[in-house]
């Protein structure tokens, strides 16, 4: 009731267009001066898509009062957003806040010869309440100065209606239909955030040269200081051009019940694999002397692939292991699966397996399987972005990608040990093996790379992690119990019991207060103010880089 009751008042107070500002934010004349250097450097559209012209991308923008969302429909709970990169050493100083102001978004839009009849269409993809919320009052803001907007949830293939490429990445037209773009990106890497622009590789940002050279200065080093800086030019250069609005960043909250302890194992960033060593967690033992932990994120239809989301679900956690294990803020750290040994240029890569390393079916993980993997892994085009860049880094990638190669020569094995030779440096080859699962040779050998979840695998996993699969029925229930093989400790806890969920999971609140929900982690401010009421509940707050974006499509229409 006071989310809705606070989201009336909010959009009461927009449609008072009489007021010159909005709580927080500034008149015309209170502006700072690089804010109006930055209107005045707005140029004229560069295609028949009016979202081209940077004057209406700039007050849109200007439109949207993010403290007062913040501040009121979000609890205080997420950070209004300057620019990509959360708050931190490496956000780049001094960018364009683009603080709400009316008055300047009007005469922007004036300056571009905004039409007024022309409705702007949002798509979004998240099935909260707060989502449609939000919505709602950004659409009342932009009417407030002229511009129309309608919002809808896409369904069915939400990737493809907002991901596709044009097949002209200069030209266009746009690959999608809608005009703006409402989402979430959680970056594993920095360069992440950004890689998006790279010409090919946007649906919403046109070719543009400097663009694309910036794109290629993160990626060409790993000394952190040329990284920083290399950072700070192309986060300030994407706000200056505001290829998209970053809204606001938002923590992760992890939810656990009072029932569950972690006994030191740290706390870190839950979308990903970190070394949180869940072997050693316990459970308060139930009336049967079990220690069971239940938990969302059970399969629907199949197990997902863990080279695509390698561990928003805690069966990919957990039933898999990596090369790498890295700490809570996904630095790596040390060996897991494997010793390694990066040489002083970058360029090779050394693993040595350890010894003990099993399947789940009791036969042994080897240096063949590794190679398998990547070389399955680099064709599957859904893969992970930060891992398929490294993967193509690699000597001989493009070779093999194109069918010219049975196998990337870069890649050589010797006994136990497998030696990776990189083409080009890539600075996040560590990471990337501290996320990348091995999944075994033997089951997936035939699997087409394309359809990779048609594979019978994808129905019962076998994997080398501390849990393995004991009951799983579709849509239904998931119960995985510890492997008493695995090389790392034989876990403590008896049973994992995962029911079926995706992102967003509505159920959260409700099993949560009905005691049968003891491990999670969220990103809805409403959700966890809920959960933060319950007395068999404790939170903990993990700063992630994770940021919910405006996109605009610049391309022209069709």
């Amino acid at each position: 009731m006071k989310r809705i009751t606070t989201l009336l008042i909010l959009i009461g107070l927009v449609l008072l267009v009489s007021l010159p500002v909005f709580a927080g934010g500034q008149n015309e004349a209170e502006a700072p001066a690089e804010e109006t250097a930055v209107m005045e450097e707005g140029v004229g559209p560069t295609n028949s898509n009016p979202l081209s012209d940077l004057r209406v991308r700039q007050a849109i923008a200007y439109a949207i009062d993010m403290d007062t969302i913040a501040e009121t429909m979000f609890d205080g709970m997420v950070l209004p957003a300057t620019g990509r990169v959360p708050d931190g050493p490496m956000k780049a100083p001094g960018l364009n806040r683009f603080a709400y102001n009316p008055d300047k978004a009007r005469e922007l839009l004036k300056a571009a010869n905004w039409d007024s009849n022309y409705e702007l269409d949002l798509g979004y993809y998240y099935g909260d309440q707060m989502t449609v919320d939000l919505m709602t009052a950004i659409q009342a803001y932009l009417s407030e100065v002229g511009i129309k907007m309608a919002f809808r949830k896409l369904e069915g293939d939400v990737g493809a209606q907002l991901s596709t490429v044009p097949a002209d990445p200069v030209n266009g037209p746009s690959a999608v239909e809608i005009d703006l773009g409402y989402g979430g990106h959680a970056a594993l890497a920095l360069q992440e955030y950004f890689n998006v622009y790279k010409t090919g590789a946007s649906a919403q940002y046109p070719s543009d040269a400097k663009m694309d050279a910036l794109v290629d200065a993160i990626n060409a080093t790993a000394d952190p200081v040329e990284l920083k800086k290399a950072l700070f030019e192309i986060e300030k250069y994407e706000v200056d051009n505001l290829a998209a609005y970053s809204l606001y960043y938002m923590p992760m909250f992890v939810y656990e019940s009072v029932d569950l302890n972690r006994n030191g194992e740290m706390y870190g960033n839950p979308q990903y694999n970190y070394d949180w060593n869940i072997q050693n967690w316990t459970m308060t033992p139930d009336s049967s002397g079990k220690m069971v932990l239940q938990t969302n994120g059970g399969p629907v239809e199949f197990f997902q692939n863990p080279w695509e989301n390698p561990g928003i679900w805690m069966f990919n956690k957990v039933l898999y292991d990596r090369l790498i294990a890295c700490d809570g803020a996904l630095t790596p750290t040390h060996g897991q699966m494997a010793d390694y040994d990066l040489s002083s240029d970058g360029m090779t890569l050394k693993f040595t397996m350890k010894d003990g390393v099993k399947w789940h079916d009791g036969s042994a993980v080897t240096v063949d399987d590794v190679q398998f993997s990547i070389e399955k892994a680099i064709l599957v085009t859904t893969g992970h972005k930060v891992i398929l860049s490294t993967f193509n880094s690699i000597k001989g990638a493009e070779d093999f990608v194109a069918g010219t190669a049975d196998h990337i020569s870069g890649i050589t094995t010797d006994g136990n040990t497998i030696t990776i030779e990189m083409a080009t440096l890539d600075p996040n080859i560590l990471l990337s093996f501290s996320q990348f699962a091995i999944l075994p040779e033997k089951y997936l050998a035939d699997a087409d790379p394309l359809k990779m979840l048609q594979s019978p695998f994808f129905q019962h996993p076998v994997g080398s992690g501390p849990y393995k699969i004991g009951k799983v029925e579709m849509n239904d229930y998931l119960v995985m119990v510890p492997n008493e093989d695995y090389y790392d400790g034989v876990p403590k806890i008896d049973e994992i019991q995962c029911y079926p969920s995706y992102d967003s999971d509505p159920n959260v609140v409700k099993n949560a207060t009905a005691g049968i929900l003891d491990y999670g982690f969220s990103k809805n401010p409403s959700e966890v103010s809920s959960l933060r009421a319950l007395d068999n509940i404790k939170l903990e707050t993990v700063d992630v880089p994770y940021t919910r974006i405006l996109w605009f499509y610049q391309y022209p229409k069709k």
